[in-house]
């Protein structure tokens, strides 16, 4: 009577609401039938998983023409709801038992130990699942509202989104104007952009989890020997339970995966996945870690890694590594010496206005139309249309959210200047006297590309960029 009362959906669906999930879990462990049934009855599992992940923004599939690319099983919600139920530092303290534990002979080790272990092991290949579902089921939900806004889209643009912009410049932007720069088809993006920061109607996907134009933040679970630095073995390992957790080809270049075995401590733990591989962070020039070289920036949205790879102390302006020798004669152009003055922070603890001297320019990066193009190195290959190549990069373009003005700030010194005119290429800036040996090497090249986005000052269409000194390295 009980297994006919839960295989109808109506009642299992009015039963689940007056459940929570330890009731559920109890009523489903009275009989092996009711899980049977639970199991091969696709409507039952999908009510489930939607009373019980709905929090977190789950719907069942809905899209019959395109397939599901990862399909929840309850084992995986089971999982998935003990482990966000455990408390983040505790995976650590168990995995430090586990590693303290492979120094006793297997008899005398405590079989609990290996047992949660397991079962955590369970809990961040769920999570990670749950994630990933998410993501696809965002990404499809955002490109179907597309495909309809373009269907019913009209040939011409409103007037009002046609025309400049009316809202008044920043404070941080009114000494620096840009207004030779801006073009009908620059504001009019900046207008898109604004209205893509609001809630768009027929979008009802919202989740914890996972935000679109984010990266997601995936968990693995690999006890570490080595403690907080992950090793090449350790690393290895992570990749291994991506595989495991059957999620490998749902990754994409820039998704975080971190390894909550070893804390919560800044980002300890995190990698990135460069479309093949998990790659360590930088460290050069910040003792918490920055988005690797080899990820260009300008292939991502300039917020994409924001509170995923947590910054430091530096006012929590992260590192970045962009090439603007393609935009070198704009940034020659409007090149200025201006004063400015900039709040600081004393050892007392007290604030100070001072006035600097500061070298300021900026770059306009405009949507592509069918006919232009940036002058890249590598425009001699095939482009998507409508895209804009990153300069040394294969099949990587630069992402809309970069579309706009970039301000490029350096300090008033003639060293920083010198350095600014190296990044922006040869023949931007007259040549200058170098030295006999004066060869440049690939270390130099790779640091003309470092800069920090100022996040206080930058805003969807204005992103400020500054120089970042071989000083300031640290390794």
């Amino acid at each position: 009577m009980l297994t006919d009362f839960i295989a109808d959906p109506e009642f299992l669906q009015m039963l689940l609401e007056y459940l929570n999930f330890f009731e559920w879990s109890l009523l489903a462990s009275v009989s092996r039938t009711i899980r049977i049934v639970m199991v091969q009855k696709r409507e039952l599992r999908e009510e489930i998983l939607e009373r019980f992940l709905r929090p977190v923004g789950y719907q069942r599939w809905s899209w019959e023409e395109s397939p599901e690319a990862l399909s929840l099983s309850l084992q995986d919600l089971s999982d998935y709801m003990r482990g966000v139920s455990t408390p983040t530092h505790e995976y650590a303290r168990i995995a430090g038992l586990y590693v303290q534990s492979l120094s006793i002979h297997p008899n005398n080790r405590d079989p609990d130990v290996l047992d949660t272990v397991r079962a955590l092991t369970a809990s961040a290949r769920a999570y990670t699942r749950v994630v990933l579902r998410l993501r696809g089921q965002a990404e499809k939900e955002q490109a179907v509202f597309n495909a309809s806004m373009r269907k019913n889209a009209t040939t011409s643009f409103p007037p009002s989104a046609s025309r400049m912009s009316s809202r008044a410049p920043s404070p941080t932007f009114s000494a620096f104007s840009h207004s030779q720069n801006r073009t009908p088809e620059s504001s009019l993006h900046q207008h898109q952009q604004q209205q893509q920061q609001q809630p768009q109607q027929g979008i009802t996907f919202r989740s914890p989890l996972f935000r679109m134009r984010r990266a997601p933040l995936l968990r693995v679970f690999v006890p570490s020997p080595e403690g907080d630095w992950l090793s090449d073995k350790s690393v290895l390992e992570c990749e291994a339970e991506c595989k495991r957790a059957g999620v490998t080809h749902l990754l994409k270049m820039g998704d975080v995966i971190w390894d909550i075995a070893v804390g919560d401590e800044g980002n300890v733990g995190r990698l990135v996945w460069d479309g093949s591989y998990l790659i360590d962070l930088d460290y050069t020039y910040s003792p918490m870690g920055e988005l690797p070289k080899y990820m260009h920036a300008l292939a991502f949205p300039p917020s994409y890694f924001h509170r995923v790879i947590r910054s430091g102390a530096m006012g929590s302006n992260p590192i970045v590594h962009i090439d603007v020798s393609p935009w070198g004669e704009e940034i020659a152009a409007n090149l200025q010496l201006l004063q400015d003055r900039v709040r600081t922070e004393t050892p007392q603890g007290a604030y100070h206005n001072v006035v600097r001297w500061v070298h300021r320019s900026s770059f306009v990066i405009r949507p592509p139309s069918r006919r232009s193009s940036v002058k890249t190195s590598n425009s001699n290959k095939a482009a998507v249309v409508g895209s804009i190549p990153i300069t040394g990069a294969d099949n990587l373009f630069v992402d809309p959210g970069w579309y706009g003005s970039i301000v490029v700030e350096a300090e008033g010194t003639n060293e920083a200047l010198a350095d600014l005119q190296d990044r922006c290429g040869p023949g931007a800036f007259p040549p200058r006297v170098r030295g006999a040996h004066a060869a440049v090497s690939q270390a130099q090249v790779e640091n003309r590309k470092v800069f920090r986005i100022l996040r206080e000052r930058s805003r969807p269409g204005e992103i400020w960029i500054k120089c970042v000194s071989v000083k300031e390295r640290l390794l």
